[in-house]
């Protein structure tokens, strides 16, 4: 019997089965943010900032100074070592002794030292017989006198030197020339002029071929020193007088034939106790076995008061930097006033924004970025008014002064880590505010 329902027919699906298929994933959403809304961020913070001029305007300067100070800091740290430095170097006191009259302590020494004639031009040629250790020896006699120059009395120090004195001790000339052996072969009443006294007398013009009269003894004067950085009393006696040869200062200037010292400069530093020894010997023999000289180890006094100057840096360095920290932290006060303040006064953007879809990741975000923007503004502000002012003060520095990366880089980082540390409490808060009650 037939059956009236049609019969059944088979529909074969081209493909597999949907039963059997997996639904296509859904495209996993970006990690950060788009270009796009990071540029809205931005824009965002800048109209922030124009909308409250004189709150930004105090955040800002906050910032500025503290970024400021550590860039100029750091650089000008950085210039002054270079300058200590190169003063230090100035001193060419690596590999050199001096010898000096010491000064008796008690009265049977006063007693001994006055049985001895004293370090005396006399003795130059016992102490200074050739060593082949020694590079050179380099007495030195010195007094201060009266001298009359352009219708004007100064005081002035009048230092008695060899020809090779300016070569050893690095006091090149500026103008004219320096002193010869020829000038100390025949006594001539010739002087070089330093730098700082050249000034003084004669302004900017050129006093090479005018006359001084020292204590009524008229000197050409031949050269001026070229200024320098002053880290001793020599050097000081040298800028602030005259340099002249060292017989026309025993035969014009001083009939005892008085030596202020004796500066030795050695070959090697390893030799120093066996040449200190050996000139104490030649001294005693010419002073009657009597030790009234000392001998002073200037390469080791330079070391001692370079360490002290490192030290003395150290300090400074604490101090100033603890300073700017400060600053940029009342920065950062400054920054979490300023986003609290924005949350406040946004609270209505901000739950329209999340009931529009906006994740709480994006409202974290895009809070936490404000803050940054904003120190990152009072950090280029500050990076380029002190990179302006390195600038300014780069002629007073032997190798100018440039900006100090390290201490650039630390400003920023500071700055930016305070930027984010100070804006997550707003952060969290904007990200947690519920759509409802921020649109009530």
């Amino acid at each position: 019997m037939s059956s009236d329902r049609p019969p059944t027919q088979m529909i074969r699906s081209p493909g597999p089965s949907l039963l059997n298929d997996e639904a296509p994933a859904p495209a996993a959403p970006s990690r950060g943010l788009s270009l796009a809304m990071l540029w809205e961020v931005i824009r965002t913070g800048l109209v922030e900032l124009w909308a409250h001029k004189v709150r930004s305007l105090l955040t800002l300067t906050l910032l500025m100074l503290g970024v400021f100070a550590l860039v100029v800091m750091t650089s000008v740290l950085d210039g002054v070592m270079d300058k200590i430095s190169t003063g230090f170097a100035g001193m060419s006191w690596d590999g050199t002794v001096r010898i000096a009259p010491k000064t008796p302590e008690t009265g049977d020494e006063r007693k001994r030292f006055n049985m001895s004639p004293g370090l005396r031009y006399e003795d130059i040629s016992r102490v200074t017989a050739a060593n082949p250790k020694v590079l050179a020896f380099l007495p030195r006699a010195q007094k201060t006198v009266n001298v009359r120059v352009l219708g004007d009395t100064e005081r002035i120090f009048v230092n008695g030197v060899s020809p090779d004195y300016a070569q050893w001790m690095n006091r090149p000339i500026a103008l004219g020339r320096g002193l010869t052996e020829d000038d100390e072969r025949r006594r001539s009443t010739v002087a070089v002029v330093g730098a700082t006294l050249a000034s003084k007398l004669f302004g900017g013009a050129d006093p090479v071929g005018r006359d001084l009269a020292v204590e009524g003894v008229p000197f050409r004067i031949i050269g001026v020193q070229a200024p320098g950085q002053i880290f001793n009393d020599e050097n000081y006696y040298d800028a602030n007088g005259i340099l002249v040869p060292l017989q026309t200062y025993m035969d014009r200037m001083d009939p005892a034939h008085k030596l202020a010292q004796v500066t030795v400069k050695l070959r090697r530093q390893e030799d120093m106790g066996e040449i200190s020894a050996m000139l104490l010997g030649r001294v005693r023999q010419a002073h009657h076995a009597i030790e009234d000289v000392e001998v002073v180890d200037l390469d080791a006094e330079a070391a001692k008061s370079y360490q002290n100057f490192l030290e003395q840096m150290h300090g400074w360095q604490v101090v100033l930097m603890s300073l700017a920290g400060t600053v940029l932290l009342v920065g950062g006060v400054g920054v979490l006033s300023v986003m609290l303040i924005s949350f406040s006064d946004r609270r209505f953007e901000i739950g329209l924004r999340k009931a529009l879809g906006a994740s709480d990741h994006e409202i974290f975000i895009q809070f936490l970025l404000e803050a940054v923007v904003l120190a990152a503004i009072g950090a280029l502000v500050g990076t380029v008014s002190g990179a302006l002012l390195c600038q300014a003060l780069s002629s007073n520095f032997p190798y100018g002064l440039v900006v100090n990366p390290i201490g650039l880089i630390t400003a920023w980082i500071v700055a930016l880590t305070l930027a984010v540390v100070f804006g997550l409490y707003p952060a969290f808060r904007a990200m947690r505010l519920s759509p409802m009650a921020a649109m009530r």
